[in-house]
């Protein structure tokens, strides 16, 4: 009975977010809209007709994407932001509230992905991550949209996150939520299209190869190159292979 109560508020909520996500994304969008009216009411009073005028249509319309998607990341930022599990490590059960608030604020990074992909690496995505939640140190690049459970993160002073990867603060298993920090630590490269699973922590200067999969709570030591599914050391900080 329990169960079937929590599926149905599952099923309810799930149904009342639909509208909030259209009312979030209509109202990140409009200054884009506003800026397309402005170039278009430019055109008119300008007296311009044919070719120059629907040049201008289409500037306005591209300025306004710009704009308008800026605004989505924002909206979706600061809404993660009320959503976002600060300081909640642990196992959760599965069918909980914080499941539930963890799925919010997941989703919302989701909505993001509308404009998010084409500005990473950038100050702007970098800004969208702060607003999510996600402890970022100077100098961080981070070159991809793929950051998920952002409060649980942390990448301290000139990470480098390449093209695709994914690190995740989360798993799935034996019916709980599991909620665990990432940490990466100074000078870290994470290569393009490897995963970093919850629980890890990477060294400074460590790196990670392209397409490695980081299995749950491993720790890479300093300046260690880790490659491989699952990923290992395949050099030590020494410049040695390992046996």
């Amino acid at each position: 009975m329990r169960r079937m109560k929590f599926d149905t508020l599952q099923h309810v909520l799930t149904i009342m977010i639909l509208p909030f996500f259209g009312f979030l994304i209509g109202l990140g969008i409009l200054p884009g809209y506003l800026v397309f009216v402005e170039f278009q009411d430019w055109s008119f009073a300008s007296g311009n007709t044919g070719l120059v005028h629907s040049m201008w249509i289409c500037v306005g319309l591209g300025m306004g994407y710009i704009v308008g998607g800026l605004g989505l990341l924002t909206a979706t930022g600061i809404s993660g932001a009320i959503f976002a599990l600060r300081g909640k490590e642990g196992r959760f059960p599965l069918k909980s509230m914080v499941t539930i608030r963890w799925g919010l604020a997941l989703v919302f990074h989701r909505v993001s992905l509308l404009f998010l992909p084409i500005l990473v690496p950038s100050l702007f995505s970098n800004f969208y991550y702060r607003l999510m939640g996600l402890n970022l140190g100077s100098g961080v690049i981070i070159n991809t949209p793929r950051i998920n459970d952002a409060p649980m993160i942390t990448l301290g002073d000139g990470v480098v996150i390449g093209g695709d990867a994914t690190i995740n603060g989360h798993l799935v298993e034996m019916n709980e939520l599991v909620l665990a920090p990432v940490i990466i630590e100074d000078g870290a490269l994470i290569g393009g299209g490897s995963v970093i699973q919850p629980g890890t922590k990477i060294g400074k200067n460590a790196v990670v190869a392209s397409r490695a999969v980081v299995p749950k709570w491993t720790e890479i030591p300093d300046g260690e190159t880790w490659g491989g599914i699952p990923a290992k050391c395949i050099r030590r900080a020494d410049g040695s292979r390992p046996d």
